[in-house]
């Protein structure tokens, strides 16, 4: 029995394990299939910076993921854009802390949250039918825009008539 006050400790949910992805969860990257080397930072540091490889330069090659279909694989190089080189590798640098493992797991954070936004499924768009009072509307301003431009022009016979 506890003291008066104390609170029951709370219940944790289930969590399923580590090792294994959930169904609702996105696909990730096999960390056994990405590359990740260290390089000397550039920036502000002192003297540390020009002696330690914090930085770090994350590759992935897509084309041989055996974690993604080729529909997904198209999906993933799309979103990449300018960060898919020659070799279809997919190039990530991260430099913003000091120290190597920190730089490492925003990387490898990185390439899953790109991965994750580019295999979300598209809501397709709904077409709609643009309304009566809408074609009107836009057909008034048009008029309106058209008889300003028109007072704008000199007269037909020009300005010695007038």
């Amino acid at each position: 029995m506890g003291f008066r006050g104390e609170r029951p400790p709370a219940a944790e949910p289930e969590r399923p394990p580590e090792n294994q992805e959930r169904k609702d969860d996105p696909p990730s990257v096999p960390e056994a299939e990405i590359d990740i080397s260290f390089v000397r930072s550039s920036g502000p540091g002192g003297q540390n910076v020009n002696k330690t490889s914090t930085k770090a330069q994350l590759r992935w090659n897509v084309g041989r993921s055996a974690a993604f279909d080729e529909e997904q694989k198209a999906a993933i190089r799309a979103a990449a854009g300018g960060r898919l080189n020659s070799e279809d590798e997919i190039v990530l640098s991260a430099q913003s802390e000091r120290s190597q493992p920190q730089n490492r797991a925003e990387a490898i954070g990185r390439l899953q949250a790109l991965v994750a936004e580019a295999l979300l499924p598209r809501a397709e768009r709904k077409e709609t039918k643009v309304t009566a009072e809408d074609k009107s509307r836009r057909l008034d301003e048009k008029g309106r825009q058209s008889d300003k431009k028109r007072g704008r022009r000199p007269p037909k016979g020009g300005w010695k008539d007038w």
